[in-house]
């Protein structure tokens, strides 16, 4: 499966990243969290963590994955939890940065989509 980044030239990661904050998270943390407001996207630049939803592990993401996207774009609650299974180094990406980003930046939008359709081909946004 694709990530994120590869959808990118290094220019734009580059780009992507200055938007951003770099965040450094401990294992066993969970940034993100089901049934809540969509406030933040991570890309993973280093790390795994785990896609839980209703406690239960639907997917593991990696470097270059983003997270908590869907939910930003599609202006709903969350409906997985995300948990850190190792250390992480991430750019967080609030919620107004992520929406700029994907309006103003079609080649940012079409990766978001590519993203989503490979994630959730039924149509359903379930990782985040």
């Amino acid at each position: 499966m694709a990530t994120f980044f590869e959808h990118f030239t290094p220019q734009e990661i580059a780009r992507i990243s200055a938007t951003g904050r770099r965040v450094k998270l401990p294992a066993g943390w969970s940034p993100i969290w089901e049934d809540t407001p969509a406030d933040k996207a991570y890309i993973l630049l280093d790390g795994t963590v785990s896609v839980r939803k209703d406690g239960v592990e639907i997917a593991q993401l990696g470097a270059g994955d983003i997270v908590g996207e869907a939910a930003i774009v599609g202006g709903k609650l969350r409906t997985a939890s995300i948990v850190a299974l190792t250390p992480l180094d991430a750019i967080h990406l609030t919620d107004e940065t992520l929406r700029e980003l994907d309006d103003e930046w079609p080649t940012f939008h079409e990766a978001l989509v590519r993203v989503a359709q490979t994630r959730y081909p039924s149509g359903d946004d379930v990782t985040d």
